[in-house]
């Protein structure tokens, strides 16, 4: 039997009388990048948050590298989740109060690992990344740019086997848009993740292997 990286079956999900996703199925393979289009209110989010398993479906599966993972529940879904899967989402999410060193150390804190063991780690992230000089620096002392490339180091810090960026481009200017297109096919390059994007960024979509829309729920 073929084992895909992420496979989501029949996936619907409701919000009181509003059915957002109306039985989506999706196969993603190791390394693979995929692009996700469609109009705001389509599901496109929905369904990134219930793969990233933020959020549980009103029915259907995820599979993970064959893993039923909305059968584990709260607490060894949240470790799964921070083990296995990075975020990169439109606006940072970067504690304003700490260091760019110290946001890409968060999973590895919660995960409980010694930071005689994570901060060397996090360091090379963000020296690989062209933030040696600014690791000391906190989120508003950094550029646009530069925030999200110290999103993209903490989402490689437990060196997931997917990233799911949502919206990544869409508080960024065209040459900020440009260096993170480059830096998704340079992970997927040197750490061969897989990579999952919900974006209304044409250009962006451009370096997917596979852009697929949402439609009312469905996929066309």
């Amino acid at each position: 039997m073929i084992r895909h990286m992420i496979e989501i079956q029949n996936i619907h999900k409701s919000f009181g009388e509003l059915e957002v996703l109306k039985g989506v199925n999706l196969s993603v393979e190791k390394g693979e990048i995929v692009a996700i289009i469609g109009k705001s209110g389509a599901g496109k989010t929905t369904l990134l948050q219930i793969i990233g398993t933020l959020d549980r479906p009103t029915k259907g599966k995820v599979l993970i590298d064959g893993k039923d993972v909305f059968t584990l529940n709260d607490s060894l879904l949240a470790a799964f989740r921070n083990k296995h899967i990075g975020f990169i989402f439109q606006f940072h999410q970067l504690l304003p109060e700490f260091t760019a060193l110290e946001n890409v150390c968060i999973p590895a804190m919660i995960a409980r690992e010694k930071e005689a063991d994570y901060q060397p780690r996090a360091k090379k992230l963000l020296t690989d990344l062209g933030l040696a000089e600014r690791m000391n620096h906190k989120p508003n002392e950094l550029s646009g740019g530069e925030k999200q490339r110290v999103a993209a180091a903490r989402a490689l810090m437990m060196s997931p086997d997917i990233i799911l960026a949502d919206e990544p481009t869409g508080s960024l200017d065209e040459k900020n848009k440009k260096e993170l297109s480059d830096l998704l096919l340079q992970l997927r390059k040197e750490y061969g993740q897989t990579i999952l994007l919900v974006t209304h960024d044409k250009e962006l979509a451009g370096i997917a292997d596979r852009v697929i829309e949402i439609k009312d729920g469905v996929m066309k």
